[in-house]
């Protein structure tokens, strides 16, 4: 049964950035290095939709910020049309659809801070163009636009520049993502919001107390946007034990987020961060431990484990319909509604 559910689900990962390690080999190399390191692990995890955040090292910032976003999203489009037979990078929800019916993977493009922009935000309409469907406007600090989880303590809510990029990006049809950005920030967005939210990457607060989570509160709120919270899988996030974090932590959160949120507003934003690191060559590697317990979890360092997901929400009592929905029908909904689609 496990195999034929995990099969028949569409399965969608809202956060996989490993969009950074097939752009830090040389340009030839992007679309053959995606299929061979990348392609097979997303195959063996069933993934039918993968969001592929273009995330700016602090190397490139402020300066190179747009250009390496730019190069990124190059990146994306080469390795699309380089592999045209198993991806696609889609702009809509149609698009998606296509894809999905020729068994081909459904890849979507989104921003991580986009530093990129900072306060112009006109340059979303130009992203916007060149196919990026999904944003957030702050990581772990300040930008330009507002404060990350990390700066909680200033309690600031969105600049001016942070409200005109909501509100461009609801104008355009790219969904606004509320993962990293600071209470105040999430407390400001939910308050102007017109359109459905979605959290790509974030654990429940109450189940752990990390300032990258959401409370129950801010849950309550992007689900009555119509909004998706996407489970994030970094052990970090999930618990503040010594422990090695296992599987039903996972579904700990997603049960948590249902019970809070509804059945209908959770998803998976896994952040195979441990893969990712791996993969990037020196510089960015130099200082990366694979043993560190923020990333150490056996079993989920990559897609090729969703599967292990999938049962170990069947064996917590999930039933089919509502595993099919977490794996991924509830942010297929949401992608296919909103995404790419202009406010009337």
């Amino acid at each position: 049964m496990l195999h034929e559910l995990h099969s028949r689900a569409v399965v969608a990962d809202a956060h996989n950035d490993l969009l950074m390690a097939v752009a830090a080999r040389p340009p030839a190399r992007w679309a053959s290095f995606f299929r061979e390191r990348w392609l097979p692990q997303l195959r063996e995890g069933g993934i039918d939709i993968q969001v592929l955040p273009v995330f700016i090292d602090d190397q490139y910032r402020p300066e190179g910020a747009l250009r390496q976003t730019l190069r990124m999203i190059e990146c994306a489009h080469v390795l699309a049309e380089g592999n045209a037979d198993h991806v696609a990078l889609c702009r809509s929800g149609d698009e998606i659809d296509a894809a999905l019916a020729t068994g081909r993977i459904a890849l979507v493009l989104a921003l991580e801070s986009a530093p990129g922009v900072d306060a112009n935000v006109e340059l979303f309409s130009t992203l916007f163009r060149l196919g990026v469907r999904i944003a957030s406007i702050a990581h772990w600090g300040r930008t330009p636009l507002a404060d990350g989880s990390r700066e909680d303590a200033t309690g600031s809510r969105l600049t001016d520049p942070g409200v005109r990029a909501l509100q461009e990006m609801e104008r355009l049809g790219i969904l606004f993502d509320v993962s990293h950005l600071g209470a105040s920030g999430v407390a400001h967005v939910l308050e102007i919001a017109t359109r459905p939210l979605l959290a790509t990457h974030s654990c429940a607060r109450a189940l752990r107390d990390h300032h990258r989570n959401l409370t129950d509160e801010q849950l309550r709120g992007v689900a009555a946007t119509g909004g998706v919270i996407c489970v994030n899988f970094i052990p970090d996030f999930l618990t503040d034990t010594q422990e090695k974090v296992s599987v039903e932590r996972i579904v700990d959160h997603v049960q948590h987020i249902a019970s809070v949120a509804g059945i209908d507003h959770v998803g998976i934003g896994a952040d195979f961060i441990q893969e990712v690191m791996v993969d990037l060559t020196p510089p960015c590697c130099e200082s990366f431990d694979d043993e560190d317990p923020l990333f150490d979890f056996p079993g989920l360092e990559g897609p090729a484990g969703m599967p292990l997901v999938t049962a170990a929400l069947l064996d917590r009592g999930l039933t089919e319909e509502d595993v099919v929905k977490v794996l991924g029908g509830n942010l297929r909904r949401l992608l296919g509604a909103h995404m790419g689609s202009p406010t009337c």
